[in-house]
């Protein structure tokens, strides 16, 4: 079963739009959240990120064992999606 992966993202970030096409090239399953229209999760990746708006910010897992990848390349995406990190 994949690991659920949300992909916090702005509207306006070209890394936003390449990492959500690469995840729908790839088939993998994600729920996308802008944090131009959300503020609390605005205010999430502000925090996680050390007081910078970093988009995208992807929260890869659940539960005690999450993964947090910030602007993450193509290949950092495919090692995280197979493993291989």
């Amino acid at each position: 079963m994949p690991l659920p992966i949300v992909l916090y993202g702005a509207a306006d970030c070209d890394d936003t739009e390449r990492t959500r096409e690469h995840l729908r090239a790839l088939g993998a399953p994600f729920r996308e959240v802008s944090i131009d229209r959300d503020p609390e999760s605005e205010r999430f990746v502000v925090f996680i990120n050390g007081g910078y708006r970093s988009t995208p910010t992807l929260v890869v897992g659940e539960g005690k064992h999450k993964l947090i990848l910030t602007e993450p390349t193509n290949e950092e995406l495919d090692e995280v999606l197979t493993g291989n990190f």
